[in-house]
């Protein structure tokens, strides 16, 4: 069962950073909380430069982006939030929604002074980002969705069976998992780690489909899976189809091709893509608007001077 359950929930490696003290928090960077619908969110701001939003994955944390945060700051500000009952950010009496936690994103930003962000969501994190980009399209320039599918039918039949047996009374099961160990390090209320394992496991036990929302996003959409996820590969391409992406050849001179980007990433699964430096070179120069590349006309013009 405990094993099962890491593997489930599976941002567990992201306690592999370790908690980290408040005073290298402060240290690196500017930190606070905003208080938005009975939850008081954490935040940390990263760096300088464009604003990017960045959201961990289920039972993780801010911490977890720790190996890939000094490339996304290189030249970027980072604008990091610990959601609804994860790391520092109290659970509260709400049900965990993701449609509640988009509208939680969008008034974080605005009580935090930003206009539009781009935005980088892994998995649970990834969900809030689509429901960001769908419910407050003025607040997100870009959007980054990785290991994070539209519908619950994407995910391989085995992950729902065991997504559904996830409750309170899992959490005596995980006490010796670092998953365990980093959330009560940093957790307002420790003891609310299996009321945590309850509301997670009754939010993954929901049907959902948001094929049709995909459909009104009209900003860039970067769609990114591990080439192991645990989502089906067809449910990825669908994705993709659904951006308006994969639905036919992009032309000589990319006249038809799509906006928004598909990547697949290598040698990795959904357990651990979050912090492949892969990742970080994938997605930001979709995020920093790079959409230029030499036609072959170009490189053989070059080739000859």
């Amino acid at each position: 069962m405990k094993t099962m359950l890491i593997a489930m929930l599976a941002t567990a490696a992201a306690a592999f950073a370790g908690p980290r003290t408040a005073e290298a928090e402060e240290a690196k960077a500017r930190t606070g909380y905003v208080e938005n619908n009975g939850v008081n969110y954490y935040y940390e701001i990263h760096g300088e430069g464009e604003p990017l939003l960045l959201l961990h994955g289920g039972l993780g944390s801010i911490d977890m982006f720790a190996p890939i945060m000094p490339a996304l700051t290189e030249h970027r500000q980072v604008i990091a939030v610990d959601l609804q009952g994860h790391g520092r950010t109290a659970l509260g009496e709400r049900e965990i929604s993701l449609t509640a936690l988009g509208d939680d994103m969008a008034a974080v930003l605005k009580e935090l002074g930003y206009g539009k962000v781009d935005v980088l969501g892994y998995s649970f994190g990834g969900g809030v980002a689509f429901r960001l980009a769908v419910q407050h399209p003025e607040t997100v320039r870009r959007v980054a969705l990785v290991s994070a599918g539209y519908a619950a039918s994407g995910f391989y039949d085995d992950m729902r069976a065991q997504q559904a047996q996830v409750t309170a009374a899992a959490a005596d099961f995980m006490k010796d998992t670092p998953m365990y160990k980093s959330y009560v390090a940093v957790a307002p209320k420790p003891e609310d780690f299996p009321k945590l394992l309850g509301q997670m496991g009754s939010f993954m036990r929901q049907d959902y489909d948001y094929s049709q929302d995909v459909k009104t996003l009209k900003m860039p959409v970067m769609i990114v899976f591990a080439d192991s996820d645990m989502y089906k590969p067809e449910h990825i391409v669908k994705f993709y189809q659904l951006l308006g992406g994969g639905l036919k050849d992009a032309g000589w001179m990319r006249e038809t091709m799509s906006q928004n980007r598909l990547a697949i990433i290598p040698n990795r699964t959904h357990y651990d893509v979050f912090f492949a430096p892969e990742l970080v070179s994938t997605t930001l120069p979709f995020l920093d608007g790079q959409t230029k590349v030499k036609t072959w006309d170009e490189v053989v013009e070059e080739s000859k001077k």
